[in-house]
């Protein structure tokens, strides 16, 4: 079978589904390849109707497919009703004899019990063999977050160079820092998406799900400095929409942009460790801490659970702990 990346992936589960793949739905399997097929079958569903991104459909069938393989090396099932809390739990067990980290375990453990709840609401099993499956416990990491002052030095580094990539750069951490999108969205935005007038971006994020965000006056002058002066100059292709442009007048990847924000924090002198989500949680940090809601951060950074956003409030306890110990007579 040709393997797949991510986005092919997506658009072969999409074309299935046009095709009306999903009468495999309710029909029993007898072998490996007919188990395979409800999975993907699950993955078109993850797809379609739960707008999952490309690279977590990629690792739920990777995830699956090796379930699939260990019910074939063993012979005791050759469909999904054979399948019970034994074989799984055996499973598990052996994923952690090869070496797999916590973390990974966890996200296998999540994507089976999906499957398998998936396969009960579809009525294809009457229950579910992994509902007492053991999962690894898992403590969340806090974000790393850059202080304001290091913010500063590193949206001020591309101004020192007369460029038209420092400008394009300037541009673009000026916007990521003041609204908090994720990088997929960054370099996903077009040039319609980009209101100056009324200062605020209008970006796709998960879920297919649009949302507004406002953007101070500083990126605002970036932006615009860009979009006149520097953009004209990438275009090779004039019918080319998207907003930010690589050397070659094609649309920015998110790994060109992490190369970038990294030489700018190499020449800003930032010690800490420093990815495209670090300004995002950047960001998310410093509004709650300049007294910004936790429902409001949560609207800008486009999280569907609030529970996602209040990590954040660790971070700002942190702070707020600080300030109480420099203030307090007796502290």
């Amino acid at each position: 079978m040709v393997e797949l990346v991510p986005h092919e992936l997506c658009i072969e589960l999409l074309s299935c589904h046009r095709r009306g793949c999903s009468h495999i739905l309710g029909t029993s399997f007898r072998h490996g390849d007919g188990m395979k097929a409800q999975v993907d079958t699950y993955l078109t569903h993850l797809a379609v109707e739960r707008g999952f991104s490309g690279n977590t459909i990629m690792a739920y069938r990777n995830d699956l497919y090796s379930l699939v393989e260990f019910l074939g090396s063993n012979g005791t099932a050759k469909d999904w009703d054979q399948v019970n809390a034994n074989l799984l739990s055996e499973f598990v067990l052996l994923l952690q004899s090869k070496g797999y980290s916590d973390t990974t375990r966890a996200r296998k453990t999540a994507a089976v019990r999906s499957f398998f709840s998936f396969l009960v609401e579809e009525r294809v099993l009457e229950a579910s063999p992994a509902n007492e499956l053991a999962s690894p416990k898992i403590g969340r990491n806090l974000p790393t977050a850059l202080t304001e002052e290091e913010v500063t030095r590193l949206l001020d580094t591309p101004g020192k160079l007369n460029t038209r990539e420092a400008r394009r750069d300037k541009a673009m951490l000026e916007l990521l820092y003041a609204t908090g999108m994720r990088v997929s969205e960054l370099v996903a935005l077009q040039i319609s998406d980009v209101n100056l007038a009324g200062e605020f971006v209008r970006c796709m994020g998960k879920g297919s799900k649009e949302r507004l965000i406002p953007f101070h006056d500083q990126a605002l002058n970036a932006l615009q400095r860009y979009i006149d002066e520097a953009r004209p100059t990438f275009v090779s292709d004039t019918k080319e929409q998207a907003l930010f442009l690589s050397r070659r007048g094609e649309r920015l990847t998110r790994q060109g942009f992490w190369l970038i924000l990294k030489e700018h924090a190499r020449r800003a002198g930032i010690t800490t460790p420093t990815t495209p989500h670090t300004l995002r949680h950047s960001f998310a940090t410093h509004m709650l801490r300049g007294g910004a809601s936790l429902r409001q951060v949560q609207e800008f950074l486009g999280h569907a659970s609030i529970a996602s956003t209040q990590i954040y409030t660790h971070l700002t306890d942190d702070h707020l702990r600080e300030q109480y110990e420099e203030a307090h007579p007796r502290s």
